[in-house]
């Protein structure tokens, strides 16, 4: 976790067990945000502009080549994402790539986060927690090989199985791990939204959100991002 404001951030977190708009479970209700119907009712344009990009798919970025942080949990060429938005930061270039992607991305209140997730045959990514309680984890299947029991996800104990058009909303500082066991790609779009919480601790969690934005932690990450939009439109160019 970056360090920015700790004690607020220690004392925000235990308000969101009592001020949240739904109890503190892993899993979340897909109820409490009805934005996603209509992610998920135009969720094979999402998956035709994935399709797109994996025709580069040896070109995507490592999730650890451009969050640093994250190699204590996964170190090889097997999670491979592609960033529309960090922590409410617009990746241009990602999003002209994918113009109905990001037009739907576009319209979801409390966007921060938002990627193409890919993990490769048989990738598994060991228990872990998230930094923040602040936002909402979301994930909707675009691309789930069969048979679809063999790539899951278990989050507090509790274990689900993505599908092809439908979505999942939990709470990440829940440990939890994910993993493929079949012989081709799992792929999800991957959000993180704005916890919804009552006046004036949602004043309080936009606070904390907006100072790890400007961490050192998020600004690395944002150019090794864009360190690898460049190398990704030269390669465009050369094909």
């Amino acid at each position: 976790m970056p360090k920015v404001l700790p004690a607020l951030v220690k004392w925000i977190e235990k308000q969101m067990v009592h001020h949240s708009r739904f109890d503190d479970s892993p899993f979340i209700p897909e109820s409490e945000f009805p934005w996603s119907r209509g992610l998920e009712d135009n969720w094979h344009d999402v998956r035709a502009e994935l399709d797109t990009l994996l025709e580069h798919r040896d070109a995507l970025p490592n999730f650890q080549d451009i969050s640093t942080g994250q190699r204590h949990i996964t170190n090889d060429n097997h999670w491979k994402t592609y960033f529309f938005y960090g922590y409410g930061l617009r990746f241009d270039a990602n999003c002209e790539r994918c113009p109905r992607t990001a037009e739907l991305l576009a319209h979801i209140p409390g966007l921060k986060t938002a990627f193409f997730s890919i993990l490769g045959p048989h990738k598994h990514v060991p228990p872990h927690r998230g930094p923040y309680k602040g936002v909402v984890r979301y994930h909707l299947g675009l691309k789930i090989p069969s048979p679809e029991d063999a790539c899951g996800i278990r989050v507090g104990g509790q274990e689900a199985h993505w599908r092809e058009g439908a979505g999942m909303f939990f709470d990440d500082t829940y440990e939890h791990e994910a993993w493929n066991g079949t012989h081709e790609d799992r792929a999800v779009l991957f959000l993180d939204v704005v916890r919804p919480m009552a006046f004036p601790y949602s004043l309080f969690n936009d606070m904390v959100i907006k100072g790890i934005a400007r961490s050192r932690f998020v600004q690395e990450a944002k150019g090794n991002q864009d360190a690898w939009e460049q190398r990704f439109a030269q390669l465009l160019q050369r094909k």
